[in-house]
Order: structure tokens, then sequence, then C-alpha cells
């Protein structure tokens, strides 16, 4: 069986915080949780479709809690805050001392546009895990999937985990017209463990 293995390279502050990483099922958002899996009418009543069942919402799509389910999760040891500076950009305040270099602030980057709606003044997270999975599996870093209520967007890497197992830095934008507080515990990346296997496609026709 593939082993994914979390090693903290800040134990004396981290092991008090609430970054554990954890597995992404046990992360689920409340507002998925208290979504209903059928839809109702005005009047609170269930909608019946014509055979007499209930018609499902999004809520009921596997796929959609396959991926909210998938992976792994880290998240911020602290609250953070996210302001807007004097000269008019986007800045922040790790809310900790313990945690000051958990984020660190970056300018525009030449030639790699900012995400449509974000801020071009980024930031990037800095993990105190390491990763380390299985000879043979490398791990995408992802922007927690289907969380859009989440006010950030990470770039998206992907490393070869079994061989490079240090903590590093995430690049990630802060959407336009968001202020506020990102509270301790906020999910803010998405582990996905995959094997690396050479693939073959093809394409077929239907006659």
């Amino acid at each position: 069986m593939p082993k994914i293995t979390f090693t903290n390279n800040n134990p004396s502050t981290t092991k008090r915080s609430k970054s554990k990483p954890e597995p992404t099922v046990r992360e689920l958002p409340k507002w998925y949780i208290d979504a209903d899996r059928f839809y109702k009418m005005p009047d609170g009543n269930y909608y019946t479709m014509p055979d007499g069942g209930k018609m499902p919402t999004w809520k009921a799509c596997p796929a959609l809690y396959d991926a909210f389910g998938t992976g792994y999760v880290l998240k911020t040891p602290c609250d953070i805050e996210f302001f807007i500076n004097d000269q008019g950009n986007i800045d922040c305040k790790v809310l900790d001392k313990r945690f000051e270099n958990f984020i660190s602030v970056r300018p525009p980057m030449p030639g790699f546009d900012a995400p449509m709606g974000y801020h071009e003044h980024h930031f990037a997270w800095y993990s105190d895990w390491g990763i380390k999975t299985s000879p043979g599996y490398s791990t995408i870093y992802l922007t927690p999937m289907n969380r859009f209520d989440l006010p950030f967007q990470n770039t998206t890497g992907l490393i070869d985990t079994d061989n490079v197992s240090l903590p590093g830095t995430l690049p990630f934008f802060i959407a336009k017209g968001w202020t506020g507080i990102l509270p301790a515990g906020t999910p803010y990346v998405q582990l996905i463990p995959f094997k690396r296997e050479d693939w073959k496609s093809e394409h077929k026709e239907i006659s």
C-alpha cells in the first residue's frame, strides 16, 4: 500500500497550532455539509419529479463529492489579515509572531499573469510540513477544489515527492475587492498523491 508521510519541520510551534495536515474529506466546508441533497419548493416541500422521486441537487453528485474528499489538505496555523496598504497594494499581516515566516509578500511576476479578478501583487505560503511519498508517487499541489468561497488562488505545482520532501513555497493571489481575516485552520492547499505511469492515447469514432 502506498504511503504519504508529513514531517513537521517546526514542531516547537506547529504542534500547538491548527495546521496539522488532514485528509481532505475531514475538512468539508460547512456550506457543503449543510446543503440539501434534494430541491425544495418555495413552500418548503421537496420538488417531485414525474416518476414521483425527488429531484437531486448538486450535493448528490458523486463526482463533486470525490473532488472535495480526495487527498489531503494543509491548513493555516494562525489568523492572517489581508488589507490594502498605503501604496494601494494588497498586503498581509500574520497575527501570531510564531508564524511570521508562514507568508512572504511578492511583487508581480513578469510574464506570468495574475488570475483574472485577482491582485498582481501576490504572496507565497511557506509550509512547515515536508511531504514524502512511496517510490514512484508524485504529488500535485493546488487550490482546494470547488472551494470558490476561499478568497485566494494558488499556482498549481507538481512535485516528485518520493525524491524531494523538503517544505517549499507556493505562490498565491488574493481576489480583488476582498480584505479581512483568513482564520486559523483554513485549508490553503490540497495535496493529491498519484502514481507516475506512462500512458498512450487513442481516438475512436462511433459510426
